[in-house]
């Protein structure tokens, strides 16, 4: 016979390291290159010591002349909050009761409500990877009663919850709307609940409770004015990647420029390239015209992706249009306090009744942040005409 207390085992014991696993490696190609760690975690902080430059105690001398000074690396210690992130299942008590004398249909049941976590989780994370921090999906181009036109709905999908922003300030009548359609071609996307007083042109679109909280992404990393990681860039210009704009047609002279302009001046060697798949249909049609063998590489978790000169190049659905980046991986890792862990009641179940409601939750914790130790490293190419 299934129980409550059976199945906050099964989630503690069976089900945690599947689910760890999956999200650590299945977001996307990208996120599984990227290292995980626990280093460098002071209490609520992630305080790391990042390199730059060269240690300037080298020179050359006459046979009894004076030896060169001392002069040390140079560090800087960059800072940032672990962010807190969040996924939680839901089971109603008549489902439960329903399966308590069928093991078969309980399992089922859990399993349904984990995969579709994981999904869920997956195209959050895959997405804030590509993000700023702010947790802003789009901007509102104009809205119909329920209906919202924006400026894309890349970042949108059914389900969601979002809330709509007035310079940064929810708007009371429009916070916590489920997304019920999108329609992708149209630029359009459709809420529940009623008529959306009070949203007006250039409101931001949010996910519920999340702006300004989400992970530090490539969207945060690839500017070339304001702070990150509490460093200001206008007095440490090796804190600007490499950024080419309006790019036009794609060809293998930009992407080689970039790739040898990290090289000479950072000592950065690429090891993968994430752009959106209009690019990457680009590049493909490129390599056909050149006559280019198209080498096919497997990466881990199974995917498999074309690549130039041995670098794999991987689409990405949250990557912006017409952007390609090239990045060192090596110089990527995410600071983390721990792995994915069930959040814990005091009497340590995980599964818990919602208050005044026949239904229990559980929800999976993750205290991290991203940190790039070294940005100047890394590359951009925007404004790619895609095919």
């Amino acid at each position: 016979m299934v129980t409550m207390a059976s199945a906050d085992n099964a989630l503690k014991s069976v089900y945690l390291g599947v689910i760890s696993d999956q999200l650590n490696t299945a977001v996307n190609p990208l996120f599984a290159k990227i290292r995980q760690t626990t280093a460098d975690v002071w209490g609520k902080e992630v305080r790391r010591l990042a390199r730059y430059g060269v240690n300037g105690g080298v020179g050359a001398g006459t046979e009894e002349g004076d030896l060169p000074s001392a002069a040390g690396n140079n560090y800087e210690q960059f800072v940032t909050t672990l962010k807190n992130l969040y996924g939680t299942i839901e089971i109603s008590d008549k489902a439960v009761r329903a399966s308590e004398n069928n093991v078969g249909a309980f399992v089922n049941l859990l399993s349904a409500e984990m995969e579709g976590l994981i999904r869920s989780s997956s195209f959050n994370f895959g997405r804030m990877l590509f993000g700023d921090g702010s947790g802003v999906l789009a901007k509102v181009v104009s809205v119909s009663g329920t209906t919202i036109t924006a400026d894309s709905v890349k970042n949108i999908v059914e389900g969601m919850v979002v809330d709509f922003l007035d310079g940064g300030a929810a708007i009371a009548a429009a916070a916590a709307r489920r997304v019920l359609s999108v329609d992708r071609d149209a630029k359009t996307f459709t809420v529940s609940g009623g008529a959306l007083t009070g949203v007006e042109k250039d409101a931001e679109v949010c996910v519920q409770g999340s702006y300004n909280l989400e992970l530090t992404g490539l969207g945060a990393i690839f500017k070339k004015t304001g702070t990150l990681y509490g460093i200001d860039r206008s007095a440490h210009k090796w804190m600007i990647p490499y950024i080419k704009t309006e790019v036009g047609e794609i060809g293998e002279t930009a992407i080689q420029t970039a790739i040898d302009r990290l090289e000479e001046t950072a000592g950065s060697r690429v090891d993968f390239i994430v752009c959106s798949w209009g690019v990457k249909r680009a590049l493909q049609k490129l390599f056909s015209e050149t006559r280019c063998n198209t080498d096919v590489m497997e990466l881990e978790g199974g995917y498999r992706t074309i690549s130039y000169n041995g670098i794999p190049v991987v689409a990405d659905r949250f990557c912006p249009d017409g952007t390609m980046y090239l990045l060192n991986t090596k110089d990527f890792c995410l600071h983390q306090l721990c792995d994915w862990k069930w959040l814990e009641g005091d009497d340590g179940r995980v599964l818990r009744q919602v208050a005044g409601k026949p239904l229990y939750t559980a929800t999976l914790v993750k205290y991290a942040d991203l940190i790039c130790t070294r940005p100047c490293g890394q590359a951009m190419l925007s404004g790619i005409t895609e095919a």
